[in-house]
Parts: structure tokens; C-alpha cells; sequence
């Protein structure tokens, strides 16, 4: 008689770019795979696949490519390979499931006098309206529906952080000497200091 049986699963990670979940994208992968030689011995061969990442991917799911497991016994067909997604860092973005935070710099008088200004997101430049008195660094506004699409699309976090311009010149130093003398404001007052 003879012995039939499908191959083994086989599971690997891949890294993506946190744009390919936004707009996908095809990309080549190469695997070490293990591999039986004629004499019985393990050896490592490597293989390239090309891989289609689906629109909408998130962190931690996997994508199925059947019959690219191992190799069947007999008449056995092939495992499957299981691909683990997970982005690369990134320099401005941090996702948490399909939600997407950025960290946005902004004047002190951007955040006084409120305005428009340019956002970066995965998926374009946005304009975002600030509202006057944003003056809290930390604060938190969101972009319903920006952030990694989907069924249900993610949220794009913007947070802001407050950026001083340096005192690095006379008038630089000047100026801030004006606003100590004219702003009576103590940061502190709420501690009790």
C-alpha cells in the first residue's frame, strides 16, 4: 500500500511598510526553507515568492498562500505557508490595532490662535483645523475614518506637541523677554507654585 500525506504548514513573519496597508501592494519575499537532499541530509535552500499584501492588512494577521508548505508525501498535496504581518518602524507613525498616532509639532502660536496646518498621514497631506486656545501639549484630535482602511476603517491620533522657537538670537531672546514683561502666565499655578 501506498503512504499518502499532506505536507507540513510552514509560518514565517514579514515586514511591510506601514503605507503598503493603506494602499497594498505586491512585494518578493525571499525564505529559507529546509529542504531533504537525495543523500537524506537537511540543507537550506532559499526561495523567492511574490506576494500580493492586501489593502487594509493589519498587524498580527496572516496571509494564507496554499500549497507553498512543504511538500506532500506520495500523493499528499502541499502545506500552506502562513505569513505573520508586522510593520516596519516607522519615524513619525505608531499604530495600535487599525488606529495610526502622530506626534504633530506645532507653534506656540498655532496652538494660541488656532488654524489650518498640513498633516502627514500613510495615505496623503491633510489640512487640519486647529481650534484657538489648543494651548495643552498632549492634546489629542482625531481624523474619524483615516486611519488603516477596512470594513471598519481605523482612526488617524494626531497628538499635539507644542514647539518653542529657540532663543538663539538677540532678537530671538528680546522678544521673549517682552512676552515674560506682557503675558502675566505662571505654567505652575496649578501645582500651587
Amino acid at each position: 500500500r501506498e503512504f499518502h500525506m499532506r505536507g507540513q504548514d510552514h509560518h514565517a513573519k514579514v515586514l511591510i511598510d506601514l503605507e503598503d496597508a493603506y494602499q497594498g501592494a505586491t512585494r518578493n519575499i525571499t525564505l529559507q526553507v529546509p529542504e531533504v537532499d537525495p543523500s537524506g541530509h537537511v540543507i537550506t535552500r532559499q526561495r523567492t515568492l511574490k506576494v500580493r499584501i492586501p489593502k487594509g492588512v493589519k498587524q498580527g494577521q496572516q496571509i494564507r498562500l496554499a500549497g507553498q508548505g512543504a511538500p506532500g508525501v506520495g500523493q499528499g498535496g502541499s502545506g500552506d505557508l502562513y505569513l505573520e504581518i508586522e510593520f516596519k518602524p516607522h519615524p513619525f507613525y505608531r499604530v495600535e490595532g487599525r488606529d495610526v498616532y502622530l506626534e504633530l509639532p506645532v507653534a506656540p502660536w498655532e496652538a494660541a490662535l488656532g488654524g489650518k496646518v498640513k498633516v502627514s498621514t500613510p495615505s496623503g497631506v491633510l489640512d487640519l483645523t486647529i481650534p484657538p486656545n489648543s494651548t495643552t501639549s498632549g492634546r489629542k484630535m482625531r481624523l474619524k475614518g483615516k486611519g488603516i482602511p477596512g470594513k471598519k476603517a481605523g482612526d488617524f491620533y494626531v497628538q499635539l506637541k507644542i514647539v518653542l522657537p529657540p532663543a538663539d538670537s538677540e532678537k530671538a531672546k528680546a522678544f521673549y523677554e517682552k512676552m515674560k514683561q506682557e503675558l502675566p502666565f505662571n505654567p505652575r499655578a496649578a501645582l500651587g507654585v
